[in-house]
């Protein structure tokens, strides 16, 4: 999910039942945020895990 804000540029990708950690490392082995990066504004990576179990956040990372 990419989110486009004044600000930044938010790369998000979200696993369910995965880690934050594995989130963060696919944005980043398949190159996600490349295509924002000469936009002049700051790429922010944020990794989300979901439970499938409890159906909430699990953990996030974010990276700037």
């Amino acid at each position: 999910m990419v989110v486009f804000m004044n600000d930044a540029t938010y790369v998000m990708e979200l696993k369910i039942n995965g880690t934050a950690q594995e989130a963060l490392e696919q944005i980043d082995t398949k190159n996600y945020a490349i295509p924002y990066q000469g936009t002049g504004l700051p790429v922010v990576k944020i990794g989300i895990a979901f439970s499938k179990e409890t159906r909430t956040v699990n953990d996030w990372i974010i990276e700037k």
